[in-house]
């Protein structure tokens, strides 16, 4: 299951990202906004972030004006590798390499159509493992305080 979130700038196209999800029958819980009024984002991305800490989501989706504040307030969440993407590439390799478990975009950078293939992309490529697994070790024991230097 997928967790989607955002503020208030992003809730447009955390709106037609639920379609979307919905369109190819794919399994997800909104963690709010729920409205165009004034929301922050930090409140979304934590929601959310912490359902897929807690194993009740596998992935996030979450948006906000540019994607930046909510990566960088999702990150914050133990146990989250946040990735702000605006491009297929990134949003492809951030999976394969990092095995990241948040993709944020940018709902004033990017459009809808762009925005449901970089969901696409991000929901179906695998973590490739092997070499990367070192790396994404060295990220999470950062995030515990421990030198990997």
């Amino acid at each position: 299951m997928v967790v989607i979130a955002s503020d208030h700038a992003g809730y447009p196209l955390k709106e037609e990202i639920k379609a979307h999800l919905e369109e190819k029958g794919i399994e997800y819980t909104d963690a709010g906004c729920y409205s165009p009024e004034r929301y922050d984002y930090a409140k979304s991305a934590q929601k959310a972030c912490d359902m897929v800490v807690a194993g009740e989501a596998d992935k996030a989706i979450l948006v906000c004006g540019t994607g930046i504040g909510i990566s960088m307030a999702a990150n914050k969440v133990k146990g989250i590798r946040a990735a702000c993407c605006s491009d297929y590439f990134s949003a492809k390799y951030t999976r394969l390499h990092n095995d990241a478990n948040a993709l944020c975009m940018g709902a004033r950078v990017i459009g809808a159509g762009l925005a449901l293939e970089l969901v696409d992309v991000f929901l179906e490529t695998e973590f490739e493992g092997g070499r990367h697994q070192t790396r994404v070790d060295q990220i999470m024991a950062i995030e515990n305080d421990e030198k990997v230097y």
